[in-house]
Formats: structure tokens, sequence, C-alpha cells
């Protein structure tokens, strides 16, 4: 099915195209036939999710695949936890579709969203320094060439075994491999997550991180420029059985909408006309934040709302010089006498054999900086990244950041071999677009 196409713009508004053709193929045939005739047309052709990204990695000049119809739960494999979904299912819809069979995802980021091929395609991530990113819990998938024909890789709907090799690759292609039209992801029993959130000193979480970050199933915390405290997020997994305690009704609104969304955006439109406020509206959000404990199902705990729009940049580190380098930051932003009103995140995960992962091989500490989508985020972020580049670090490929094909084969060792199976699947680089030529190469 084909609909006039527009401008697309991504969530953050800071990448539009207009494509030369759009479609919303129903099915996976129609998915083939789009590329099939695309290929005939010498017209690129991408696949978006949610726009999540807020990098160019699904910007499609030629043709955009939309995949909204191509969602759904396709297969269960009960005794082994194992599902498979279309590609365009969205991340806030599968604990639903999970739900009867008494699974759930194993983590999930603080945004739910993204689409779940868009979520592993681009390295989401949550955190948990025992768990590694969404890529790692797929362990098949089935992707259109740009041949327009069928590859399974890993174990598939029915559980048999194809092209193992290379699901490291797959399992987070940028994009770059085929359009993915199923994935099968391994998953684990349903479970529960006790919550605590609160401000605490930052000298006191920093100089307790390595002990924080190891003791508890998932940890991170956020740091407020212009303040000494940092906002603590701290869960424990528990079996599904566990006594529940949700936050109540109102007061998921109050903390989630009122402040969270209407509070937070009218901070962000007076910080931006008065930045000399900022330091005391950084001041007002570490009191109004945070500071709650309650237990309930697991994706009600990982995810959260995110209406404010904003852009960001973030860089995975080795998980010691998380410490070095948010003090870097910190100094930064004093000696630049800069206003900043998006608190600086950080998070952790477990290493992984990801060819691509931002984690690959090593233990990871993500460090995150934010700016309101209306200002301008380009010192700020130029700034840090230098930072997190000289303690190792690799951009998240959904998120804003500066580096080419040359730094980043740098960073990671299987680069060659992922960009060799790109020559081998998409040699005429059908999948082709701008950015995907800076950071793998034309």
């Amino acid at each position: 099915m084909t609909r006039p196409g527009g401008t697309w713009r991504n969530w953050s508004r800071f990448e539009r195209v207009r494509p030369q053709r759009v479609e919303y193929p129903r099915s996976i045939e129609a998915v083939q036939r789009a590329v099939s005739a695309a290929a005939a047309r010498r017209m690129p052709i991408k696949a978006v999710g949610a726009g999540h990204s807020f990098t160019g990695i699904a910007v499609a000049p030629g043709v955009l695949l939309e995949l909204p119809d191509l969602s759904g739960l396709v297969g269960v494999d009960v005794e082994r936890g194992r599902v498979t979904l279309l590609a365009g299912t969205r991340l806030h819809r599968i604990p639903a579709l999970l739900a009867p069979y008494g699974l759930a995802m194993e983590n999930l980021g603080d945004i739910d969203r993204q689409s779940i091929a868009g979520a592993i395609s681009t390295g989401t991530h949550g955190t948990g320094a025992r768990f590694g990113g969404i890529a790692t819990q797929v362990v098949g998938a089935t992707l259109v060439t740009a041949s327009g024909e069928l590859l399974r890789v890993g174990a598939g709907r029915n559980g048999e075994i194809e092209n193992a090799e290379l699901l490291p690759a797959v399992a987070l292609g940028l994009g770059a491999l085929g359009i993915l039209v199923e994935v099968t992801l391994q998953c684990v029993p349903a479970f529960v997550l006790h919550a605590v959130e609160r401000p605490e000193p930052l000298d006191d979480v920093l100089s307790q991180l390595d002990e924080r970050v190891s003791s508890a199933d998932h940890f991170e915390f956020y740091w407020f420029a212009h303040t000494d405290r940092a906002m603590t997020k701290t869960n424990t997994r528990l079996p599904e059985s566990a006594p529940r305690h949700p936050l109540s009704p109102v007061g998921k609104w109050v903390d989630d909408r009122l402040v969270g969304t209407l509070l937070h955006q009218a901070a962000c439109s007076v910080a931006r006309a008065a930045p000399v406020t900022i330091p005391t509206i950084n001041r007002l959000s570490v009191r109004l934040w945070g500071d709650r404990e309650f237990t309930d199902a697991s994706n009600r705990v990982f995810a959260t709302d995110r209406s404010v729009r904003f852009r960001e940049m973030e860089y995975a580190l080795p998980a010691d010089q998380v410490r070095p380098a948010f003090d870097a930051v910190r100094a930064l932003v004093d000696e630049r006498g800069w206003r900043i009103s998006f608190p600086v995140e950080v998070r952790f995960a477990a290493a992984d054999d990801v060819w691509m992962s931002t984690a690959h091989r090593r233990p990871t500490g993500y460090i995150a900086v934010h700016r309101y989508w209306r200002d301008d985020p380009a010192e700020y972020f130029d700034a840090v990244e230098e930072i997190m580049l000289r303690h190792g670090g690799r951009p998240h490929w959904g998120k804003m950041h500066s580096l080419g094909a040359d730094a980043l084969r740098a960073r990671y060792e299987r680069f060659d071999d992922f960009v060799a199976l790109r020559d081998r699947l998409d040699p005429d680089r059908l999948l082709r677009n701008p950015y995907l030529d800076r950071v793998l190469g034309g």
C-alpha cells in the first residue's frame, strides 16, 4: 500500500527528508516487492521505525518503508522462552503480547516507543552491569537483503538454526545489511521490579559508584548541572509472584505528567528565554523529582514517559573510565560557564560479543548529555565528545555524534568484518543513506 509522501522528521526534529516514495507494506512479501522495485529503479530504500533516533540513521531520501502494519507476534516457543515478532512491533506493545505466556523481555531502556527492529539496529540499551543491550536478547532474525531475498539468521520461529555465524552482525545491523522483517527474542519468566528513586549527595554516589553498580540489578543516576545532588534509580528484580505496590494513579500522574512533562516543559521554555534562571530551576527540579518507592511489573518500571522533546548524545565508555569522564564533564560545565537545563545521565551494561555493539567485549558505562530541542547543542556536545573520546568512548549509533568510518574503525575490532558482510549483502549500496556513508564508508 502506497500513500503520498511528505516531509519525514525524526522525533527530535533534527533530521528531516522528503522521500521520493513512501510505502506501508503489510506483509513480508510486500517488503520484498518494494526492495526489488527500488533496486530496479536504482533508488535507495530504508525502513524506519518510530523515528526515535537522534541521528540520520533512518533517513530515506529514496524509498521510505513505514512498518506499522508489519507488527505483532508470529510465533512462541514457550519451552525455550523464545518469541518471534514482526519487525515493526513497538516495544510498549510487547509486554501485553508476552503476558499470556508468562514471559518478559530481560531488560529494557527508559523509552519504549521504538520498534523492536529500530531498537536493536541502533544499539538501544537499559542499565544493569549484568545485562546487555536489547540486541543481546536477539537469537534469530529474518531480513530482506538488497537482492529482495530472505536471509534467515540464527533461530527461527520453528526453532531451526540457519546462518548462526552471522547473528553477531545482524543483531545490531544499523539497517545496513538488509531490512529486518522478523526478530526472535530470548525472553525470561515474567518478573517485577522493586524501584527506589531518590535524590542523594552526588559526591556520595560517585565515591560508592563501583559498589552501587555491582550490588544492584539495575542502577543509574542523573545529575542536574549547577547542583550537588544525584537522582538515583535502583531496581531489584523479584519473582512475578512477589507482592506489588504500584504507584497510585494520582501519584503517577503528578510525578510523570504534571512534574515530568508539564512543569518540565514550562521550565525548559523559561530557561531558554532566561538562561540565568537555570541553576534555580535545576535545584527545584531535584527537590520535586524522583523521591519514590514502588514495586510493579518490569516494563512499567523500566520505561518512563518522555514527552518533552530534546536532543541527545551518548557515549559508551569502559566501565572504569566513567568516573574520570564524568568528573571532566562537571569541570567543563563550570569552566565554560554554561547554563545546562537537562540532566546528565549515567547507566551501565555488561560486555557482549555483538560486533557493532557499544559494549563489545568490555563492561561498559554510558554518559548521556541532552539539550532542549529548540537549543543549539553543538558547542556543548562537541566539547563533551572530546572528553568521551579521550576516555575510549564509542558513540551510540542512534544519538548525535561527529565520528566517521576511520575513527570508528579504530574503536571496533570487528568493523572491517561488518563492512565486508555489508559488501556481500548490499554490494550496490541500495540501503545507503548519508549517515551510513559517514559511519561505514560509501
